[in-house]
Order: C-alpha cells, then structure tokens, then sequence
C-alpha cells in the first residue's frame, strides 16, 4: 500500500513532468491508490524529494509498466536503474507479456525505449467530449452489475476486445474493488448484451471498457448508451472522458460522432 505522503510526491512529480513536456502520463491512478503490494513501484528520492518513479499495473497474465524523471534530472541514469530493479521483479512473479506505456509525444521515452531493444505494438487515444446538445434515447436499460454478472463481463472482454480469458478475469475481478466507480450492465428485452465503466475524479468522468456483443453490434445501441451516458455525466458538471486504440477503427468512429476529439495518445510497446 502507498503511503499518502508517496501519493501526493507522485502527484507533484506528474504534475512538473506534464506541464515541462506538455503531454499527459498514464499512471492509473485508480490502481495506485488501492494497491495491496509494495513490489510494484519504484522511487528515487533525493533530500526528500522524489526524483524518478516507476509502476508496475497488473492485468492478469499481463503487467504494464510506465514512469517518470523530473525534468532537471534527466540523463543521469536514474530511469535506467528503476527501470532495470522493475524488470528483475517483473522476472520473479512469472507474468506473460510486459507492455511499455509512454506519451506518443514524448522523444525521450521513445529513445529509452528503443534503447531497450522494445518493439512497438499499437497506440491508444485519450478523448474528450466537446460539448454539444444531445438527444435522450431509449431501447436499453442501464444497471448496476451484480456478482452473477462477472461471467458476462468476462466473455465482453473476451469476445469485444480478445483479451485472454486470464487477463479478462483478473481486470475485471480487480475493478470490483475500485472506489467512485461504477459498473453498469447494458440490458435490452431482458437480455444483457454489454458493459460501460464509469471512474470519476475531480471534476472528470472517464468511460472504461464499454462494450457490446458481437452478434448485437451495428445496431445504433452503443451510440445511444453512450449518448445517454454523455448527456447524464455532463448535466453532472462533469468532463467525460475515454480511451481507445488507434485500431478500433469502428469504435473511434463512433466516439466522434457524438461529439468526442483527441486529446492526447499513448504509445505501448511490447519488453
């Protein structure tokens, strides 16, 4: 578990790296503030401020890895030697596939990378929605999922995004024990057919794993649950948020035809 003190270093240094960049770095921080081990993430600290960190995220078969060095401190090996401490303990619990995560916009992670021999696999884009009028749909039904629902939850990943049944299993038993989140079922004549997760923080709502069955897709359904979803957090007062892979060309598609643009981009490459 993070100490709270930890958290608030981790936060500041986020803050200096993005606003000397002008990029933004995925920490997950969902994960960070509910973590049970203190083998995932690694600090250097000097005269009691935090200097470089690195996180491992868990996904199953699968661990992600991104961090960050403050500006001033750069190219004095402090990265490399995080870096090579997270890779020995990544070798210790036996994960599958190690992925890299960095800003697409950031040369110096993409030349750390490339120096350590990582292969690039695909990118993701952070969206936001820019606000517009949107109509109240009908046709589903939206609900709080319940225990029974992990089975289908599971098969969503599974069948949506071919996620390996392991990987499928860990993340979505894990986003049961996050906090400010909700996990709703997507309902229409009585039979359930997908997910939509709702995280909320200062101010934002991001959406995570939406997803509808193959044999139902292309039927205007996911349009009008996120529609409604959009309508719903933004009369809230919140910005709504949500990533997707470059890809997913049918899911980005989407996206922009209710309103939403990209704001940023992640790079993940394969270790």
């Amino acid at each position: 578990m993070l100490t709270t003190s930890q958290l608030g270093d981790i936060e500041k240094l986020q803050k200096e790296v993005e606003a000397y960049d002008g990029l933004e770095l995925k920490l997950n921080w969902d994960m960070l503030r509910s973590r049970t081990s203190d083998r995932l993430d690694f600090f250097h600290y000097e005269k009691d401020e935090l200097i470089s960190f690195l996180g491992l995220y868990p996904f199953g078969s699968t661990v992600e890895a991104t961090g960050m060095v403050k500006p001033s401190e750069r190219r004095k090996g402090h990265f490399t030697r995080l870096f090579a401490d997270a890779m020995a303990a990544v070798k210790q619990t036996g994960f599958k596939t190690i992925l890299l995560n960095a800003p697409a916009s950031s040369a110096a992670a993409k030349a750390f990378l490339k120096e350590q021999g990582a292969i690039y696999k695909f990118s993701e884009h952070q969206m936001q929605w820019q606000p517009q009028p949107l109509d109240a749909l009908t046709g589903f039904t939206l609900r709080k999922a319940a225990t029974a629902d992990l089975k289908m939850r599971v098969r969503l990943d599974v069948e949506a995004f071919n996620l390996p049944a392991e990987d499928a299993q860990a993340s979505e038993s894990r986003i049961d024990q996050d906090e400010d989140t909700d996990m709703l079922m997507i309902d229409v004549d009585g039979e359930t057919i997908g997910k939509i997760r709702l995280a909320r923080d200062a101010g934002q709502t991001w959406i995570y794993g939406f997803s509808i069955l193959p044999e139902h897709q292309g039927k205007g359904i996911g349009r009008k649950v996120l529609q409604h979803v959009v309508k719903t957090e933004s009369e809230k007062g919140h910005s709504v948020h949500l990533e997707v892979e470059t890809k997913n060309a049918h899911a980005l598609r989407l996206y922009e035809a209710v309103g939403f643009q990209v704001m940023h981009a992640q790079d993940y490459y394969s270790f």
